[in-house]
């Protein structure tokens, strides 16, 4: 099995970016009922890993999803109120499956599953390159079935680790591009990430809470962030805080 999934990868490597290297090995993977894919280049965050400094340091190459389920209320879930894939990163795992640190017979990652089902997926291989100065290759690729054979697993895997490391060889990971934010702007999400309120972030500055609001949701903005904690992690990142 190693050796006919290596073979279709060959095809793969031969792409001459990474986003259509990433299209053909799920076109690849799709008769092992491959039903989502996401590949990133990017950088470990400097701060302690968190779910949302994680999904700050960006580097998406291709993501290829159910239609609608990216952004909504599921994968948001899994991204940042449930992410326990965190864990293999902090242990810089090369190959694992999503149950290997969300087994699916535990009650409390329930509804992390059910999340995952949205998307059509029962089951994720991952594989992951880690490269020098805190670069990172990964392929996530969910599988429609949960019952994949340890062989099958860990042949995907290998060719998934194929894939990661030409990616780290093709392309270096995005430098963090300068934010400009106001003065206003960044103290007001400084104070938040101190864990202070509206209403206190207003009177530290001496502020209406409205002002204080506005600000905040300024900054939230001008980073490109989904909400206040991924906002505050960005800034924690590029060490702008």
């Amino acid at each position: 099995m190693l050796t006919g999934i290596m073979a279709r990868v060959e095809d793969c490597l031969r792409a001459p970016t990474c986003e259509e290297m990433s299209e053909r090995f799920f076109t690849a993977m799709g008769s092992h009922g491959a039903t989502y894919l996401q590949t990133r280049l990017y950088r470990r965050p400097s701060a302690p890993l968190n779910s949302a400094n994680h999904w700050a340091a960006g580097g998406v190459i291709k993501r290829i999803a159910r239609e609608g389920w990216v952004g909504g209320a599921a994968h948001n879930y899994i991204c940042f109120d449930c992410n326990p894939l965190l864990g293999a990163i902090r242990e810089n795992r090369t190959r694992y499956r999503f149950s290997d640190f969300a087994p699916r017979d535990a009650r409390e990652y329930g509804a992390y599953w059910e999340a995952f089902s949205e998307g059509g997926i029962a089951e994720g291989l991952c594989a992951t390159s880690y490269g020098p100065g805190g670069a990172i290759a990964s392929l996530h690729l969910g599988m429609g079935d949960s019952e994949l054979s340890p062989e099958e697993s860990r042949a995907i895997q290998m060719a998934g680790l194929v894939l990661t490391e030409r990616l780290l060889e093709f392309a270096e990971p995005p430098e963090a591009p300068p934010l400009r934010l106001g003065p206003r702007e960044r103290e007001a999400l400084a104070l938040v990430a101190e864990g202070k309120t509206d209403w206190e972030v207003s009177v530290i500055l001496g502020i209406s809470e409205a002002t204080a609001r506005f600000h905040i949701d300024n900054a939230r903005r001008k980073l490109g962030a989904v909400n206040r904690a991924q906002a505050v992690a960005k800034l924690v990142h590029q060490r702008l805080i």
